[in-house]
């Protein structure tokens, strides 16, 4: 068995490369490790999945996994990621367990695992947890009354939507919005919390069907949002992923406004509040250099981290500070949440949009996007030649002529024998000259 966790989980192809006997042994063992008997009584494990169509058949190896470890089972059915996060917490449970591929496509899915808290796990746990998965390690096997339990919650959503509620300190009264819920996980709740915060909304693509999510729609297809924001005269548009832990966002004319606009708006909102942290946000080295200038002309310092939005949760814990998040729209509140939350990113842009008066394209408007060019190259050993003395000369050369004007990132791919040379200047052209120019020092080392 080679490494079942990734940057996000275990993931892959349901059925083929995620397998419902690879889901039963892999919340078995994550129970064996996170909900281990002790003092407490019978522990809990919270089980929620988005509505695609391999969830039902996953959702029931899970099951089966965590009670054949005598861990009870709360089920709370199709909900977001940070629902099933928060909902760890709130029910004190020993872990939780969703099952979602985000904003992969259908025939895909994963497992998301939560420690005690809805924090997600570090390295050293997943280890362990692989570990036992793999059978080098014993786990034990209860009979009898010893086996675990399974209830639903029925107001779970219930839950969740009343915590988004506490963490909005302004009505959204007389705003419009669009909101894309990718026929995925936030189809009920996205739609219901913006208008019980006050804001008239238009959801489209909210009625999942098992097969639907994802497909043309969603945070990674914004056409159908950019036509309805415009067709219906709306202040803005939102579009989560599958899951729900996305947000990006659309202004009235249709226009973009993704992750790294959306920080920057909720940092300045939350500087102005005094609620931002030493004046600090988490972001990872992919965000643009726009970004960063934005930050430094504003007085706000700018910690980065490796991609992912479990290093922005690692930076953001390490300091104390209480906003980070990535281009891609992941948006963390640690003073509400313990992962990426696409409803409550959605609530606080348009709150800071109802605070102010302003559209969200004049908020936006205090970064400007540097021009970003990104070539893929294939390689043999992606590591190897990340390292090598020639390439590091060729950015480090591309790097000075530059100067402040832009910057050079090149990074192995977390997943192919991909290594990604990504250059950002004040002009396309320049950008796209350099990409080119490091791209083929890249393949011929």
């Amino acid at each position: 068995m080679g490494r079942l966790f990734g940057t996000d989980g275990v993931r892959g192809l349901a059925n083929t490369e995620l397998t419902a006997e690879l889901a039963l042994q892999v919340a078995s063992a994550a129970a064996t490790v996170l909900a281990s008997p002790g003092s407490g009584g019978r522990k809990t494990a919270v089980v929620g999945r988005d509505p695609r169509a391999s969830g039902e058949m996953l959702e029931a190896a899970v099951v089966a996994g965590l009670t054949s470890a005598g861990v009870d089972v709360l089920n709370v059915g199709v909900l977001p990621t940070p629902a099933v996060a928060y909902l760890t917490a709130e029910l004190d449970a020993a872990l939780g367990v969703m099952i979602s591929a985000s904003h992969n496509p259908m025939p895909d899915n994963g497992i998301k695992i939560f420690a005690a808290g809805g924090h997600k796990l570090d390295d050293e746990v997943e280890d362990r947890i692989e570990a036992v998965a793999a059978g080098t390690t014993t786990r034990r096997a209860p009979t009898g009354a010893g086996i675990g339990r399974v209830r639903t919650v029925p107001d779970a959503a219930e839950r969740y939507l009343q915590h988004l509620a506490t963490a909005l300190p302004n009505s959204l009264d007389g705003l419009t919005v669009v909101v894309d819920c990718a026929h995925g996980a936030a189809s009920g709740v996205a739609p219901a919390a913006y208008r019980a915060a006050g804001a008239t909304v238009v959801a489209i693509n909210a009625e999942p069907d098992g097969l639907n999510i994802n497909e043309n729609c969603g945070s990674t297809h914004l056409e159908s949002l950019q036509k309805a924001v415009v067709q219906h005269g709306a202040d803005l548009g939102l579009a989560h992923d599958g899951d729900a832990d996305r947000c990006l966002a659309v202004d009235a004319a249709g226009s973009l406004i993704d992750g790294d606009a959306i920080m920057t708006v909720l940092a300045l909102g939350m500087r102005d509040a005094g609620e931002l942290v030493d004046n600090t946000l988490v972001a990872t080295v992919m965000s643009n250099l726009g970004l960063h200038i934005a930050m430094r002309e504003a007085g706000i310092s700018l910690v980065t981290t490796a991609v992912g939005d479990r290093y922005v949760l690692e930076g953001l814990r390490s300091g104390g500070f209480s906003l980070g998040g990535e281009q891609s729209g992941h948006v963390v509140f640690p003073a509400f949440g313990t992962t990426g939350d696409g409803v409550l990113t959605g609530l606080r842009l348009m709150g800071r949009m109802a605070e102010t008066g302003q559209p969200i394209a004049d908020l936006a408007a205090a970064m400007t996007t540097l021009p970003q060019v990104l070539v893929n190259v294939r390689v043999a050993d992606k590591r190897a030649v990340a390292a090598s003395p020639v390439v590091l000369d060729a950015v480090l050369a591309a790097e000075r002529s530059l100067g402040d004007n832009g910057r050079v990132l090149l990074r192995p791919s977390g997943t192919e024998q991909l290594v990604r040379v990504m250059v950002e200047a004040s002009d396309i052209e320049v950008a796209r000259k350099l990409a080119d120019e490091l791209a083929g020092t890249v393949a011929s080392v």
